[in-house]
């Protein structure tokens, strides 16, 4: 069995949990201000951030804002898959490319793509044959970057078939960049998240320091990464470690520095210019600036980068993450939803554990991005149901039943694939603050991937009603589940999978 390939990983050592940071700021805005002792923090006015609700309105925003690019495109993803409508898409990188170089002036534009190298090699046509006409047509312009884990390596490498190397680990990182603009979402570059997949999505429109941010961050993981040549072979960047030939420790040294300087010379950046703009005694007061010409409005929303890369020792996602589980407050409402419930067992404790209320949205087995599928990966909707199952046990047997409930999402011909948080404080019926991006709270998203989110704080009453009906849009299409759903002849599992399960549970 390809599972026994598996072995050496299979017993994982237990994750230490780390202490979270105080969550008072004496001089905070809002209440969540302590995340910027973590990361980078970005003030911006609520009217640059724009929620998206469809896979049809992320496809066609992506497409019209490769279109008027005049700097850059930077697209991070898990892969990009090999249909018609993403040949559109590559269609317009090249049209836009072309024009550029049709100008009088020479050409600015730089187009930087992130991919996973095992998922993104998968097949005799992928994401690499792709992209290799636009890599042939523009190379001073087009940079493929294929993220390799340095975790599969050696015999393992060698022996573990393709798709179950994808298990090991990945890059899973979803950000799509424009010039000064930025989509932050769960949502990968292929046709079923163009049509029926349904995901979250949030535009974060001319917004230059988070796009900075993002550009940063999308190149220090693809100078880490293997380089894609117009040949379709691959190469290291001189003076890298090799991913998988190398050192695995000197790599992850590598990789764990390149990453935290930009996340480290972002927040200083950050703190210097809320310094010179918020505080009295600073070289640069608000009056100054907007006698200078900056006129931006005062912000109402801050935007936090949250990072999550194991692998190189990265945990700022897990500890935000952890922390705001833990602060949640007796009367408080957590909305939490993903495609894949497999909670890590530090979640589901604080889950279980903690005063807030809880709604948790998940994945019935018809939606699972998994059902229908051939051989092994068939069994893991049936999976899924079987971790169901032993969480609604635990609420049950702890008489949690009235805090904290499940949902399960159905649409008819679609699939499920949103992920993140929306937080209502005690007493509001508006959501406050939400965490939006790649992670599904579970082992893998911890532990196994590269995951990047964003948390968006605002006290604006509009951009929380943006938030409010998304939350509410996605809840609306979900039953409650109870005793009985479990009863249905569609929830019996087979021993096997309820076996395998426990041996499995960290790799999907």
């Amino acid at each position: 069995s390809p599972w026994l390939l598996l072995a050496p990983l299979l017993s994982p050592a237990v994750p230490q949990v780390t202490s979270p940071p105080c969550c008072l700021c004496p001089e905070g805005v809002h209440r969540f201000q302590w995340i910027r002792n973590l990361v980078p923090e970005f003030g911006v006015s609520s009217s640059h951030v724009r929620v998206l609700s469809s896979p049809a309105e992320f496809f066609e925003l992506m497409k019209g804002q490769i279109r008027v690019a005049k700097r850059r495109v930077v697209m991070a993803s898990l892969y990009l898959g090999t249909g018609p409508l993403e040949q559109e898409l590559v269609d317009c990188l090249e049209s836009t490319l072309e024009k550029s170089l049709q100008a009088k002036l020479p050409s600015d534009l730089k187009v930087s793509i992130l991919l996973d190298f095992t998922r993104g090699s998968r097949g005799r046509k992928n994401s690499r044959t792709m992209l290799l006409p636009l890599l042939q047509r523009f190379p001073e312009q087009v940079r493929v970057s294929l993220f390799h884990t340095p975790h599969l390596r050696g015999l393992l490498r060698l022996l573990i078939p393709e798709r179950f190397n994808e298990t090991i680990g990945l890059q899973h990182m979803k950000v799509y960049l424009f010039d000064n603009s930025v989509i932050v979402s769960g949502a990968n570059l292929s046709d079923s998240y163009f049509t029926n997949r349904q995901d979250r999505y949030v535009f974060l429109q001319d917004c230059a320091e988070i796009a900075d941010f993002f550009t940063e961050l999308v190149d220090a993981v693809g100078d880490v990464s293997l380089q894609l040549q117009g040949d379709d072979t691959v190469q290291v960047l001189d003076g890298m470690v090799h991913p998988y030939k190398g050192d695995r420790a000197e790599y992850c040294k590598a990789a764990n520095k390149r990453v935290m300087d930009v996340i480290n010379s972002a927040r200083t950046r950050q703190q210097l210019l809320h310094a010179q703009t918020f505080h009295g005694n600073s070289l640069l007061t608000q009056e100054d600036a907007a006698a200078a010409g900056d006129r931006r409005p005062a912000p109402d929303t801050w935007i936090y980068p949250l990072i999550q890369m194991k692998p190189f020792e990265i945990q700022i996602d897990e500890i935000v993450t952890e922390t705001l589980l833990t602060e949640a407050e007796c009367g408080a409402k957590v909305y939490l939803t993903t495609g894949y419930f497999n909670l890590t067992q530090a979640y589901m404790d604080l889950v279980l554990g903690t005063r807030a209320e809880y709604q948790i949205l998940l994945a019935s087995p018809e939606v699972n991005g998994f059902f229908g599928a051939k051989g092994v990966a068939g069994a893991i909707p049936a999976a899924y149901v079987h971790i169901e199952r032993q969480f609604y046990s635990a609420v049950c047997s702890l008489g949690q039943q009235e805090r904290v409930r499940l949902q399960e999402y159905w649409r008819r011909g679609w699939t499920f694939h949103a992920k993140g948080l929306w937080l209502y404080l005690a007493g509001s019926s508006l959501p406050c603050l939400t965490l939006i991006g790649s992670p599904n709270f579970g082992y893998r998203s911890v532990h196994r991937d590269l995951e990047a989110q964003i948390a968006i704080v605002t006290e604006n009453q509009a951009l929380q009603q943006q938030l409010h009906q998304e939350q509410e849009q996605l809840y609306l299409r979900s039953g409650v589940v109870s005793s009985g759903t479990f009863e249905q002849p569609s929830r019996q599992v087979k021993l096997w999978v309820k076996m395998v399960t426990p041996l499995i549970k960290n790799f999907f």
